[in-house]
């Protein structure tokens, strides 16, 4: 539960800043880093963007924790690239009688293509680290992105942990009565298990939704408002900008 609830935004100088020049920042680095043609824009942004999670609060152990399906990903990404693309032969295996050829162009692309999705995955883990959901979620429906995938996403984030929970809370029902011996078992007490969340964010979604629309509620949220810009804050965010497209030209 800790990996999903903790929020490490904390209060540093980062998490008082404004959260739409935030995201603006994070949207502009994000066009960087997967425009970019180089390996050196990639890795600087995913060393800053690991260096404010650490900095924020975060563990080590649920940094890697999130890292690691685009780790999968990356390396997948990679071996493809190398073994099915490129006309650069590096190295060449026989095994069991089939000629493995792995390419250097193809090796190159694949590490640049790995980089990219370094760079952005650090960049957005930051903005998480430094930015609550929410403020994210208000600064999204300040450029424009419509109100009802805004009104779904909080909905959405609010009941997960709720939803969570009561997983929690039936998985130990379940093992303590030795649901998991086999794997028979264990597949049927998994199915019995989704099931159960599925009736269950049904039964809440209906009641969540008779109970605001009997309060009244029309769509509008007073998070969504927001306060005038502050000059220092975008002076410093466009200088960070240009200083980031300094070596994005690099």
């Amino acid at each position: 539960m800790h990996n999903f609830t903790h929020d490490s935004h904390g209060d540093s100088f980062l998490s008082r800043i404004d959260p739409r020049v935030k995201l603006l920042c994070a949207l502009g680095l994000l066009v960087m880093v997967l425009s970019g043609k180089g390996f050196l824009f990639p890795l600087a942004t995913a060393a800053l963007g690991i260096a404010i999670c650490l900095g924020s609060g975060l563990r080590l152990r649920s940094l890697v924790f999130r890292f690691a399906e685009p780790l999968f990903i990356m390396v997948m990404l990679v071996l493809l690239k190398l073994f099915f693309t490129g006309r650069e032969p590096l190295f060449s295996v026989t095994l069991f009688g089939i000629d493995i050829i792995g390419y250097r162009d193809g090796l190159r692309e694949g590490l640049l293509i790995a980089g990219r999705i370094t760079g952005a995955v650090a960049l957005m883990n930051a903005l998480a680290c430094i930015t609550p959901f929410t403020e994210i979620m208000a600064a999204l429906a300040w450029l424009r992105v419509p109100r009802s995938f805004i009104e779904i996403s909080l909905f959405a984030w609010r009941y997960l942990f709720l939803i969570f929970d009561d997983a929690r809370v039936i998985y130990g029902a379940q093992k303590n009565r030795l649901g998991y011996s086999g794997c028979g078992r264990g597949l049927r007490s998994f199915g019995t298990l989704a099931g159960t969340l599925v009736i269950k964010a049904f039964d809440n979604s209906r009641n969540v939704t008779t109970a605001m629309i009997q309060r009244g509620y029309d769509g509008s949220m007073p998070m969504l408002r927001h306060k005038p810009f502050r000059a220092a804050e975008v002076a410093v965010s466009l200088a960070f900008i240009l200083i980031m497209g300094f070596l994005w030209k690099i």
